[in-house]
């Protein structure tokens, strides 16, 4: 779970039913008279996420880039490493850091203790909204990931996608221990965080460009598919030793095998549940009797997951694989994009807010080794994934620089990893921030090189056209 450890360890839940009556705020204050300055605090914090989110958004779609990417930047600008409107006591901020909570100190006349313990409780509130968002992001990513395009592309797009996920992971830790002196545990999530691959701005550029339907368009998007079940595994792997703070090589076994099990169970089970849960909605004559039953099923899985010590966001993850079988598929995608749109920019904004690219200041001479490993980690989540065109056999005139751009870009799957390594306290700042400027490049870059990989003269593209019919 993205925010669990500080978040469980701070919320005082006994306060809330001794005093939930006066008001559900009280979960997170230890002042009543406080509350309302804390629901004050984050009413205005969501007016600055939200404002970054969809200015950032729109300027980045209108440059012909990915929105996600706006929503990011935008959390940068607004957080602690520019306008400190958006600031968290779990990255080192004060409550006197925070432009916001100097607001709410001159209108309400607060004293500095109180001001710390306001900013303390409306901090864990808007992590709680974050966590929520990147539950149900995952949970929409599992509804949009079809299972059946995966027999089209068959052993090939599995091929890829192992490559995809080992190349990178093997090359990042290794690099990290070996060249760094790294750390093991953070070595090996910074070498996870290259892992991922976004489904949805690869989707898009293919879709744009003409190509989704080509071999190389769906081997990329099949291995995409399988990428982010093995990088979820991964995840849940990585973040769970995290929180051991050791590596015992059985707790990595056990971790595997339950989070493999617990996935395929889960999709293997899908199948008798599907008919449950379509049956269930159509009985329901209230509002909401699709949305609720699948959120409901969505976050019962979480807590599965989560209860196994595995990650919340597995769960979510598989329920929404499980789901996308059922024959509502379609009519539940449409009902979660609007909830989906309220949360999940809390999560992409407060990530971007709670990297400080100060670190990053080549000016700065004990923030130089960052730079240097932001350098490493971008070399390698490039050629890691460009190698895995290269694992594609029998396919004769395959474009396989196409296949391996087209697994470049992280997107919103990096973000996830980036944002457990630094909730857990696993990530220091140069690295944290390491890995989301090579998030942030490789999603950038992957568009135009994918562009640039499809481009062929008019020779090579006979020659291709020719090998496919010989094929």
């Amino acid at each position: 779970m993205i925010f669990s450890e500080p978040i469980l360890n701070s919320f005082t839940w006994l306060n809330f039913l001794n005093g939930g009556l006066q008001s559900p705020l009280l979960a997170t204050t230890n002042e009543a008279e406080y509350a309302p300055i804390v629901l004050t605090g984050v009413l205005l914090s969501l007016v600055v996420i939200y404002l970054a989110s969809k200015i950032g958004g729109e300027l980045f779609r209108i440059i012909d880039l990915p929105p996600v990417l706006g929503e990011l930047v935008g959390g940068v600008l607004v957080g602690a490493s520019a306008l400190h409107l958006v600031v968290f006591p779990d990255s080192g901020a004060a409550g006197s850091d925070s432009i916001i909570m100097t607001i709410l100190q001159f209108i309400n006349n607060l004293s500095p203790d109180a001001v710390t313990s306001i900013f303390k409780s409306q901090s864990e509130v808007v992590s709680v909204l974050a966590e929520l968002g990147v539950i149900i992001l995952l949970f929409e990513i599992g509804l949009e990931s079809d299972l059946k395009e995966l027999q089209k592309v068959g052993y090939q797009a599995t091929i890829v996608a192992c490559v995809g996920v080992a190349v990178p992971f093997a090359a990042g830790t290794a690099g990290l221990i070996l060249l760094f002196h790294a750390p093991v545990i953070p070595a090996i999530f910074a070498g996870a965080a290259l892992t991922a691959t976004s489904i949805g701005i690869t989707s898009k550029v293919l879709s744009e460009i003409g190509q989704l339907k080509s071999r190389e368009g769906q081997i990329i998007v099949g291995a995409a598919v399988i990428d982010d079940i093995l990088g979820i595994i991964v995840l849940a792997v990585v973040a769970s030793l995290a929180k051991t703070g050791e590596v015992d090589i059985f707790n990595v076994i056990y971790l595997i095998v339950s989070a493999t099990v617990f996935l395929i169970g889960s999709i293997l089970l899908g199948k008798y549940f599907n008919q449950s849960f379509v049956a269930i909605a159509n009985k329901l004559q209230t509002r909401g009797n699709l949305i609720i039953p699948a959120f409901i099923f969505a976050f019962f899985m979480a807590f599965l997951g989560s209860a196994i010590h595995l990650e919340a966001i597995l769960g979510a993850f598989a329920a929404g694989l499980v789901l996308d079988e059922t024959d509502k598929r379609k009519e539940l995608d449409e009902q979660v994009k609007p909830v989906a749109d309220m949360l999940v920019p809390v999560f992409f904004v407060t990530v971007g807010a709670k990297v400080d690219l100060g670190v990053l200041n080549p000016l700065v001479p004990g923030n130089r080794e960052g730079l240097i490993i932001a350098i490493f980690l971008m070399v390698v989540a490039i050629i890691g994934k460009v190698v895995t065109g290269w694992a594609v056999f029998g396919q004769p005139g395959i474009n396989r620089l196409a296949v391996g751009v087209g697994m470049i870009p992280r997107g919103e799957v990096g973000l996830v990893f980036a944002a457990i390594g630094a909730a857990s306290g696993t990530l220091d700042k140069p690295l944290q921030a390491a890995i989301i400027i090579m998030v942030i490049l490789t999603t950038f870059l992957a568009p135009p090189l994918l562009r640039f990989a499809f481009k062929q003269s008019p020779e090579e593209k006979e020659a291709l056209e020719e090998a496919n019919l010989i094929g």
